[in-house]
């Protein structure tokens, strides 16, 4: 792998993690209600199956995982119903306010622990059928197929893993920003309204999704 191809995929990769998708706006929830520390746990989780499934890739068990018939057809409809019940959770949330650390509030209604937010983080990351797609038919793109393989997907995946902490790190102080004037319970119902409705239609999009 050229340093040039190594920059195009750097490029790339800052763009599509900068995107919001399931796991950013995990990260933005979790922090919006527990604040940036505590969500380090969600962050933790999601990176985790992150980096776990793009070393599949690179072992070329996703690529089977996609020859195996009906394999995907039940991840895609586990994430889909995943991404449904938290974009219901999120909708009835009912507008509790969050401590925002200025002024006196209520805690959040469900408190969690770290061992949660972590598994909460990695089930949203690991039932995501787009990475798996995107780990087969993208990665393999960067390879130079002249040279060891390992060390270049070593490389990219931990690119991947670096870039995605970045993304993960500004969600968080943003959703802490955000926290500070949610403390009104009106304006949190409508900020659990669009969370529940944003991943909602997450998991409808995930329907239209076909390996190729």
């Amino acid at each position: 792998m050229s340093v040039h191809s190594w920059w195009l995929f750097v490029g790339a990769i800052v763009l599509l993690c900068g995107t919001p998708g399931p796991n950013m706006l995990h990260v933005l929830s979790r922090s919006v209600d527990f604040g940036v520390r505590r969500s380090v746990a969600a962050m933790a989780g999601c990176l985790l199956a992150l980096i776990g499934v793009l070393s599949a890739s690179a072992a070329g068990l996703t690529t089977l995982l996609l020859a195996v018939p009906g394999a995907f057809e039940v991840l895609r409809y586990g994430g889909v119903a995943y991404l449904l019940y938290l974009g219901v959770k999120a909708w009835r949330h009912g507008g509790t306010p969050v401590d925002s650390g200025e002024v006196p509030a209520p805690p959040v209604a469900v408190d969690l622990s770290a061992a949660q937010l972590f598994r909460g983080g990695f089930l949203i990351s690991v039932s995501n059928p787009k990475l798996i797609l995107f780990a087969a038919a993208f990665l393999p793109q960067f390879i130079d197929a002249d040279a060891a393989r390992a060390p270049q997907f070593a490389i990219l995946v931990a690119t991947f893993a670096a870039i995605e902490c970045l993304w993960y790190a500004l969600y968080a102080i943003g959703g802490r920003s955000l926290s500070r004037y949610l403390v009104r319970p009106d304006l949190r119902r409508v900020f659990d309204r669009i969370t529940g409705g944003i991943f909602i239609a997450f998991g409808l999009a995930l329907l239209r999704i076909r390996p190729a």
